[in-house]
């Protein structure tokens, strides 16, 4: 992985150029599109992506992640991308000039000879910079500018923004339908009160999420650890819920997993789960009793789901 853009001895490239938050099945096209174009002129296939958001350095709320900066770049190397050139967002580089940032960043650093971007891409300073502007561009530098191709369904063009507002409504179901995969949040195990082990229900509470979470409630999820440590636990069924436990007075937010048919420590693991369908929204019971009772349900319930899922 890149951490900046100045990569030496560079081979001449195909850059595909944006955020690529989620690497949804509309960026798999792009990055197809791509890598065909790089495979037929014998060039290297390279993303140009940014971070921080572009939002957080011009002042503006940034969107909610769907993937971590390390998990984009897994994704958009799975999805064809020979290198993953990550360039900082500065206020220095959102003063740039549209031919300031072809030519510095793409022509010189990248060794672009053909740049994929979306036809309502804007760069440059107070977004001056076009896909007719990089047309002309690449016209006087020598490299072609190719219109991204347009993934999408019967609901629209495949987007980031169809995702978290699937993810926002907890249709989990449907968010994996434009991603391609199931969302998934990664965390920490940490030290919980144990509430769950009380219960029969032992639990790993997850802290340092950086993805979007879904509405309070309760999800059959598949669960992998993705660390180096033991014990191992490779997409293992789990009932996860997201909330506050109202049941106990709580008030703190908490993500916490429960592994069907697993015994272990996971403190200090760090986990990938896979959110494949929402069970319920949380829920206020009259007592530990019921709620034992529903987690019994909740995790028969999680176990018959993602065994169809297999």
């Amino acid at each position: 992985m890149s951490q900046n853009a100045v990569v030496p001895e560079r081979k001449p490239s195909v850059v595909a150029i944006g955020n690529f938050d989620g690497v949804h099945r509309g960026h798999q096209a792009v990055l197809k599109q791509a890598r065909a174009l790089a495979d037929a002129r014998n060039l290297e296939c390279v993303v140009l992506t940014f971070d921080p958001h572009p939002s957080v350095v011009l002042g503006r709320p940034a969107p909610p992640r769907l993937a971590s900066l390390d998990r984009r770049v897994e994704l958009l190397r799975a999805s064809g991308a020979s290198e993953v050139v990550i360039q900082p967002f500065t206020k220095e580089l959102a003063s740039w000039s549209p031919e300031h940032f072809v030519r510095d960043l793409l022509e010189a650093k990248l060794l672009a000879r053909v740049v994929v971007v979306g036809q309502n891409f804007r760069f440059g300073h107070k977004r001056a910079g076009d896909f007719e502007t990089m047309k002309a561009l690449g016209k006087e530098l020598g490299f072609d500018a190719v219109a991204a191709d347009v993934a999408g369904d019967a609901e629209g063009p495949f987007s980031s923004t169809r995702v978290r507002g699937a993810i926002g409504a907890g249709e989990v179901v449907k968010a994996a339908e434009v991603l391609g995969r199931s969302h998934a949040l990664t965390g920490v195990v940490e030290q919980g009160d144990k509430l769950g082990r009380t219960l029969g229900f032992p639990t790993a509470n997850l802290g340092s999420i950086e993805e979007m979470l879904p509405p309070h409630g309760v999800y059959a999820v598949w669960v992998d650890r993705i660390d180096d440590g033991a014990p191992k636990v490779a997409h293992r069924p789990g009932v996860m819920n997201i909330g506050v436990r109202p049941t106990v007075d709580g008030t703190k937010l908490r993500v916490e997993v429960h592994l069907l048919d697993f015994e272990g420590d996971l403190y200090g693991a760090t986990l990938r789960v896979e959110l494949v369908e929402r069970l319920r929204g949380e829920m206020k019971f009259d007592g530990l009793p019921a709620l034992q009772a529903q987690i019994a349900k909740d995790s028969q319930q999680a176990g018959a789901i993602l065994a169809r899922s297999r």
